[in-house]
C-alpha cells in the first residue's frame, strides 16, 4: 500500500486536530448505544428472536420483535423492518404511496427530493405507476439564497388545496446544501403543522440514523423511512429497510408493501433475523465510525485546499462528506483512491455510467461486502459541475482513513500531471 511520507504526516496532523470532534462523537455514540441496549433489554430478546421463518411467515417472533425494537429506539409507535424492501426508494415509495391518494398534494419542503425518487413522483422521466399517473400533485418549496429551508413559503405551500403531506429530506441528496439537523427538522414541523394542523410530515431519514441524539420522529415527524444498508443496518444487513412513525400510517405502508387484509402479518425472513438484529444493535458505533471518516476526509482535503462541506468543526446532519473538485478528472482520481481502499474489488477502476434513476452519468467508489451498502466506505458523484465527490461510510475508521489517504495519492499524482 503505497502511501507517502508527505500524506501520513498530513494524517497525523489532522488526527491531533479533529480529537476534539471524535470526543462528541463517541459522546452521542453512548447515548445511543444506551437506548439501543436498553430497547433490547424491554423486548427480551432471546435466541428465539434470531431464527427465521419460511413461507407465508405467520407468527414471526422475531420480526414483529424487531418492528418494536426500531418503534423503541426511534421514539415511534409501530415499526415495520422488512428484508422485501429493496433499497431506499423502494421503502420511501412504500411510505408514501401508502397513505396518499389521488387528489392529494404531496410537497417537498426542502428543494427536489433525491434524484431516484424524482422518477416515482414524475418529476423526471414519465414511468408506469408514477404519483402523476395516480392524480397525485407536487409541489417544490425552493431553498433560500443562502440554501436554508424556507419557513414562510413551507406555511404557504402546506395551505395549498389538497395538500396531506410534507415530505423533508434529511440529507443533501446530490444538492449543494447541508444536510438538515434534527434541531432544523423540528422548526420545519413545528411551522407547518401551525400552519396547518392537519397535514402529515414525511422524513427521509436516509444517512442521518445515529448522528444525533435525537430522531424527526422525537420532534413531530408523523412518519419517517431509511434503508438498512445504511446506517441502521450496521455493515451487517444484507438488504431491507424500515418504516416507523404513527402505528395507522404504518399500518398503511404496511399495505402497501404487501397488499390489504394481509400488511404485516405475512413476509417471511428466512435466514436474516440475526443480520437485522445484531447489525442494528452495532449501528450506533458504526455510525460514529462513519462520522469520523468524514471528519478525517474533511480535515485532509481542507489541508490540501479543496472546499469541503461540512467543514470539519460544522454541524453535522448525515454521514456524507463532499469534496468540490471543479474539473471531472479529479473526481475520478479522488474514486479511483477510495476503490483502492476498498477490501472488496480493489483492483477495479471506476468509471462514470448511466446508472438507472439518475438524470446524469454517475461515478461511483464502492468495494463493499454487501452491494451498494452505503455505511461502507463509498464515494460517488454526478458528472457535473461542479463535480463534487460525495463520500460516505467506513464500517471501520482505520479503514476509511486508509481509503482517503489514497485518495490523496492519486490527487497528488494527477495535481503533478497537470
Amino acid at each position: 500500500m503505497m502511501i507517502s511520507k508527505e500524506n501520513r504526516e498530513l494524517a497525523r496532523v489532522v488526527t491531533e486536530r479533529v480529537k476534539p470532534v471524535f470526543a462528541e462523537i463517541d459522546r452521542v455514540a453512548e447515548a445511543n448505544a444506551e437506548k439501543m441496549l436498553e430497547a433490547f433489554q424491554d423486548n427480551r430478546v432471546s435466541a428465539a428472536h434470531l431464527v427465521g421463518t419460511t413461507g407465508y411467515g405467520y407468527d414471526d417472533l422475531g420480526r414483529d420483535t424487531l418492528d418494536k425494537i426500531f418503534a423503541q429506539v426511534f421514539g415511534a409507535e409501530a415499526g415495520l423492518v422488512r428484508s422485501q424492501f429493496v433499497n431506499g426508494t423502494h421503502t420511501i415509495t412504500c411510505a408514501l404511496q401508502g397513505i396518499l391518494r389521488p387528489g392529494n398534494l404531496v410537497i417537498s419542503a426542502f428543494g427536489d427530493p433525491y434524484d431516484t425518487l424524482q422518477s416515482v413522483i414524475g418529476i423526471t422521466g414519465n414511468e408506469p405507476g408514477n404519483f402523476k399517473e395516480w392524480g397525485i400533485t407536487y409541489h417544490r418549496v425552493d431553498m433560500t439564497e443562502d440554501l436554508r429551508p424556507d419557513i414562510p413559503a413551507i406555511e404557504a405551500a402546506v395551505k395549498l388545496p389538497g395538500a396531506k403531506l410534507l415530505m423533508i429530506q434529511r440529507s443533501r441528496g446530490y444538492s449543494l446544501r447541508a444536510a438538515l439537523t434534527v434541531r432544523e427538522i423540528g422548526e420545519i414541523i413545528d411551522a407547518a403543522k401551525k400552519a396547518n394542523p392537519e397535514i402529515l410530515v414525511f422524513v427521509d431519514n436516509c444517512y442521518g440514523e445515529f448522528v444525533e441524539e435525537l430522531e424527526p420522529t422525537q420532534v413531530g415527524a408523523d412518519i419517517m423511512a431509511g434503508s438498512l444498508i445504511k446506517n441502521p443496518g450496521g455493515g451487517i444487513a444484507p438488504t431491507g429497510g424500515y418504516i416507523v412513525g404513527r402505528k395507522d400510517l404504518v399500518e398503511m405502508a404496511a399495505m402497501r408493501l404487501t397488499c390489504p387484509g394481509i400488511g404485516r402479518e405475512c413476509g417471511c425472513t428466512q435466514d436474516v433475523n440475526r443480520l437485522l438484529y445484531q447489525g442494528f444493535f452495532l449501528a450506533p458505533h458504526v455510525t460514529a465510525q462513519a462520522l469520523k471518516t468524514a471528519v478525517f476526509c474533511a480535515g485532509a482535503m481542507e489541508a490540501k485546499g479543496y472546499k469541503t462541506s461540512p467543514s470539519v468543526h460544522a454541524k453535522r446532519g448525515d454521514i456524507v462528506q463532499t469534496v468540490e473538485f471543479g474539473k471531472p478528472e479529479f473526481l475520478k482520481a479522488f474514486c479511483r483512491g477510495v476503490q483502492m481502499g476498498a477490501p472488496v474489488d480493489s483492483y477495479v477502476t471506476p468509471e462514470p455510467w448511466a446508472m438507472p434513476g439518475y438524470e446524469d452519468d454517475v461515478i461511483m467508489a464502492a468495494g463493499a461486502f454487501v452491494q451498494g451498502a452505503s455505511i461502507e466506505l463509498s464515494a460517488d458523484g454526478p458528472m457535473r459541475a461542479p463535480y463534487m465527490a460525495y463520500l460516505q461510510g467506513g464500517v471501520t475508521y482505520e479503514s476509511g482513513k486508509l481509503g482517503i489517504l489514497l485518495a490523496l495519492e492519486q490527487l497528488t499524482r494527477i495535481e503533478e500531471n497537470t
